[in-house]
């Protein structure tokens, strides 16, 4: 594999050691793969990784990223955080999971989160083809100009092996979600068959566009009409990620009741720092099932973050999901179910054993 960072050795062993000793159940051996539920293992897919570039993530992000690592990791969080961008550290923490597959998503973003191109996620998707599924991007900052040059490139990444969706963030990437000069994108999806992943709600991360044009779901219905051919999921569910609190959770359950091409995605609002007691995931888990929209809801961490992120957010909803009251059925739709209809993958036997 191409090597993407300085001192890519010591930085690699130092990531994964360390994730290693946060995860290690001492006595234990290999992780079983799939979630217990009652007794029988349900295959699990994490829709929603993020690798990356160190030297493409700017300082004042680097810095956001960087401080959220725990101790001893902290104290050489940037090699930590340059480690858990790549491929072997990110199929190393869904192993650990017991997690199957992951969708590791490309995003244009330099003035936010950075950028991870569609040649980088092409590269690790080659780690582990079988299990890893990618969903590309494109810029947007240059649209006046590049516009149809940038719609070529995204089809023609689409058309690579084991691309699968489009990623696209409005509040960091800085177009509005009703601004229609951009509705080609959401046309290339329907036209191509691809799903396309929309970041909703505030964001953290320094440089973000935090006004209701690029947050609020809302403000996505007028193309969710004018495309019902393309396949919407609403990340985060409009969550406040400043406040921390539900602001778009009721909007988003009003979009998958209304349309069928809507589907939602509960990453990142329930971890320890967004939501310290667990009472805002397991308010959105329930109030899904309350609506009868299990069959639209595709799981997704928003990993890896820091070591052991994607199993406990994965612990994590499934004790939400327990809670709620799930039945095995809706569940194991939750879990994987739908991602592989929404997605056409099919999910081996061997991924909950």
């Amino acid at each position: 594999m191409k090597r993407r960072f300085g001192k890519t050795p010591l930085v690699l062993v130092s990531a994964l050691a360390l994730s290693a000793l946060v995860s290690l159940d001492v006595g234990c051996g290999a992780p079983s793969r799939g979630v217990d539920w009652n007794g029988k293992r349900l295959p699990a897919i994490d829709m929603h990784l993020h690798p990356g570039d160190w030297d493409h993530v700017p300082e004042d992000t680097r810095k956001f990223l960087a401080s959220r690592f725990p101790f001893p990791i902290g104290l050489d969080a940037e090699a930590a955080a340059k480690g858990s961008l790549l491929p072997e550290s990110i199929l190393g923490e869904i192993d650990d999971a017991g997690i199957w597959g992951a969708g590791l998503f490309a995003i244009y973003a330099p003035r936010t989160v950075g950028v991870a191109s569609n040649e980088l996620v092409a590269e690790d998707l080659t780690f582990a083809p079988d299990r890893f599924f990618g969903l590309a991007s494109l810029r947007v900052d240059r649209w006046t100009t590049d516009r149809d040059a940038e719609l070529d490139r995204l089809k023609s990444t689409l058309s690579r092996p084991g691309f699968v969706g489009i990623k696209l963030a409005h509040a960091h990437q800085h177009f509005r979600m009703d601004d229609p000069a951009f509705f080609p994108i959401y046309e290339v999806g329907a036209s191509l068959g691809k799903p396309l992943y929309l970041h909703t709600g505030t964001s953290p991360f320094p440089g973000t566009s935090q006004e209701p044009a690029y947050t609020d779901p809302t403000y996505l219905e007028t193309a969710i009409q004018q495309f019902p051919g393309a396949t919407f999921i609403l990340g985060h569910l409009g969550y406040d990620f400043e406040q921390k609190r539900h602001a778009g959770l009721e909007t988003c359950i009003r979009l998958a009741k209304t349309y069928p091409n809507v589907f939602l995605e509960p990453s990142a609002l329930g971890s320890a720092s967004s939501d310290p007691t667990g009472a805002n995931l397991k308010e959105a888990m329930r109030r899904m099932r309350e609506a009868g929209i299990t069959d639209r809801v595709v799981y997704g961490s928003d990993g890896p973050q820091s070591p052991g992120f994607v199993k406990g957010y994965l612990e994590r909803t499934v004790a939400a999901m327990k809670d709620a009251g799930y039945t095995e059925q809706e569940a194991a739709a939750v879990l994987a179910g739908n991602f592989a209809r929404v997605f056409g993958v099919t999910v081996p036997a061997e991924a909950a054993e």
